[in-house]
């Protein structure tokens, strides 16, 4: 059977993660979770004093964005890892610190160069599910199958506040609220590869579906998309 790439792009805690991984669980595709890379250069900003009271030190990235080793792995239960040159950094980067910053590094062009030249090598045998802001437009626009997924600001709101409480963390529905449209804007109105829907692509709106419905919704793209 032909493998294909499967790209799922869209909004913050709408889910697309979620789908993602259970697709390649069902699929036995490799999961790359692209958020969570530019989430990990957010961290090491955050650690190595780049965030300055200006905004970034464009300097002192660009001379380090290079040298980043970002990977991944899987923990013993099936879970997959983020590490950060060598280290798992998966609580950390998850965190509301990284969730608040997250947005503006990835809107710098030099960032994302970098991080689109690690996508396309993780993908080139195909037979993937990434996720992220442009993999349908910018990192494989050839994918055999696009989608685009959302869902009302605060029913992603109020699923990244269940997900946060549920791993025991103290959060506020309203700064998460206030969070998921900052970088809503942020993502859609950035100059360098903007969150929009990419060319042959499906929309998806999951804000009223059980994870179940959405995730057999995939499941039946990803049938047709092979099929063709």
């Amino acid at each position: 059977m032909k493998k294909i790439i499967v790209a799922i792009d869209g909004h913050s805690s709408c889910g697309k993660s979620t789908m993602a991984k259970h697709l390649s669980l069902k699929t036995g595709y490799t999961y790359i979770d692209t958020g969570a890379m530019y989430r990990a250069v957010t961290l090491f900003c955050i650690r190595n004093g780049i965030f300055i009271t200006d905004g970034i030190d464009l300097a002192s990235l660009s001379k380090e964005i290079k040298k980043l080793h970002i990977s991944f792995k899987t923990d013993n239960n099936g879970k997959q890892l983020t590490l950060l040159n060598g280290e798992v950094v998966e609580k950390q980067i998850r965190g509301m610190d990284v969730s608040g910053k997250v947005s503006h590094v990835a809107a710098i062009d030099f960032v994302r160069e970098a991080m689109v030249v690690l996508q396309r090598n993780m993908g080139k045998n195909r037979g993937v599910v990434m996720d992220g802001r442009d993999i349908g437009t910018v990192v494989f626009p050839d994918a055999e199958l696009k989608v685009f997924v959302t869902a009302s600001d605060e029913i992603r709101a109020k699923r990244r506040y269940n997900e946060m409480i549920s791993k025991g963390e103290k959060v506020n529905f309203t700064d998460i609220l206030y969070n998921v449209r900052e970088r809503d804007y942020i993502d859609s109105n950035r100059k360098i590869s903007p969150l929009k829907l990419a060319e042959g692509a499906l929309l998806f709106d999951n804000s009223n579906m059980t994870i179940e419905e959405q995730d057999e919704w995939l499941f039946t793209q990803f049938e047709r998309a092979i099929a063709k």
